[in-house]
């Protein structure tokens, strides 16, 4: 059998009723055209749309579903799903709280705060988070970085609430951005 004489590679002539002239945008001028790209680029999937036509009190509620998805979902969680977060946030837990006690250390901080590290950020994340499958809390290479790199700046024994005050400042500004 020879390459082009099959079934599929015969030329099926379409209708013209089913072709469709696509024509040129309309010419705008540099600005507008510019306000458009600006849009696309930053706001392509428009995020404010479902606000749209909505009574005052939906708009609050649609804003307060945006900043915290948990309004969303927690309608829909029920006690199963609880066992199954229970049993897993447990097994993380008993792997969790020797490393975390670890990362401190190399921080160079008392271990309390590897274990806050550990607990607190999952906790701000299932309320505004809306990832289900995704790993947060310390791990060693910014530990011993932050650690080495505040050290050069405080010394943490002589002033350990500044040395505090310099690690938590600078997680601070690495977590939001």
């Amino acid at each position: 059998m020879e390459i082009g004489s099959g079934p599929s590679s015969r030329h099926h002539p379409q209708p013209s009723s089913q072709i469709h002239k696509v024509e040129r945008p309309p010419k705008q001028n540099v600005l507008t055209e510019f306000q458009t790209v600006i849009k696309e680029t930053f706001f392509h999937d428009e995020p404010l749309r479902a606000f749209r036509g909505q009574r005052s009190h939906t708009k609050f509620y649609l804003v307060l579903q945006a900043i915290f998805p948990i309004l969303e979902w927690a309608r829909s969680y029920n006690l199963q799903k609880f066992r199954g977060d229970l049993i897993a946030g447990l097994t993380i837990a008993s792997l969790c709280v020797p490393q975390d006690i670890a990362y401190a250390k190399l921080a160079n901080l008392d271990p309390q705060y590897g274990l806050y590290s550990s607990f607190v950020p999952p906790l701000i994340y299932a309320c505004m988070g809306s990832s289900r499958d995704i790993a947060i809390g310390p791990v060693a290479v910014v530990s011993l970085l932050i650690g080495t790199m505040a050290q050069n700046e405080i010394d943490p024994k002589k002033n350990a609430l500044a040395y505090r005050r310099l690690v938590f400042t600078a997680t601070f500004f690495a977590g939001v951005t």
